[in-house]
């Protein structure tokens, strides 16, 4: 039995689940998944069954669970802190918290109108009022922490849990063909090559799971 139990939902549709997983990866943690059909009538007595809030993702670790992304994020990089879940510098994590958590409670228009759907192609679809502020507020933040990147691909150079955390976006824009300029574009292409997310996206697809509401 690995040392971890990750808590998720469908890999297709779960961008939070998306999160907590890359994280683990990155850790290098041993870990167990138990995935939930989201689109399950009674997928929150399944889920309650593990977890008290009914939402995933959590995070098991021996008798102690851990609930929502940014909290699953942050105790892993107490638990593995070689694994550099947040940058070495201290202003540098400083902002990389802070574009994490703007990611974590920001932009409801984009989350509402284009939904997380790996699978999916829909160019243009999802254009809805106050998407394009979500999506020009992103493109700024990816712009801003590329400027001052020195060394790497990512938003603070080296691969962070401040990436993890839009990676799901990355996947959006990808889904709906948002348009790019060359710094966003780059960095686009970065975290959707990056291998861990590669290896979540190519699990998405093979999924059998189909949310009907996700899917029109």
């Amino acid at each position: 039995m690995a040392d971890f139990v990750l808590y998720h939902g469908n890999k297709n549709y779960s961008s939070w689940s998306m999160r907590a997983w890359l994280a683990l990866r990155q850790a290098g943690a041993s870990f167990d998944e138990v995935a939930f059909h989201l689109g399950d009538p009674d997928v929150r007595d399944a889920i309650g069954a593990h977890v008290p809030s009914r939402k995933v993702p959590a995070l098991r670790h021996g008798e102690l669970l851990v609930w929502d992304s940014l909290a699953i994020t942050e105790y892993l990089a107490e638990c593995f802190p070689e694994a550099g879940l947040w940058p070495a510098g201290s202003s540098d994590r400083a902002r990389a918290r802070s574009v994490a958590a703007e990611m974590h409670s920001g932009f409801p228009a984009l989350r509402a109108h284009m939904p997380f759907n790996v699978r999916r192609s829909s160019p243009g679809r999802g254009r809805a009022p106050g998407v394009d502020t979500d999506v020009d507020r992103i493109c700024a933040v990816w712009s801003e922490c590329r400027g001052a990147a020195v060394d790497g691909d990512f938003l603070f150079g080296a691969w962070t849990a401040a990436d993890m955390f839009y990676a799901p976006v990355a996947t959006r824009f990808r889904t709906y063909s948002v348009e790019l300029d060359a710094v966003c574009g780059a960095y686009y292409d970065a975290v959707l090559a990056h291998p861990h997310v590669r290896e979540w996206l190519e699990a998405a697809a093979a999924e059998d799971w189909v949310e009907a509401e996700f899917d029109l």
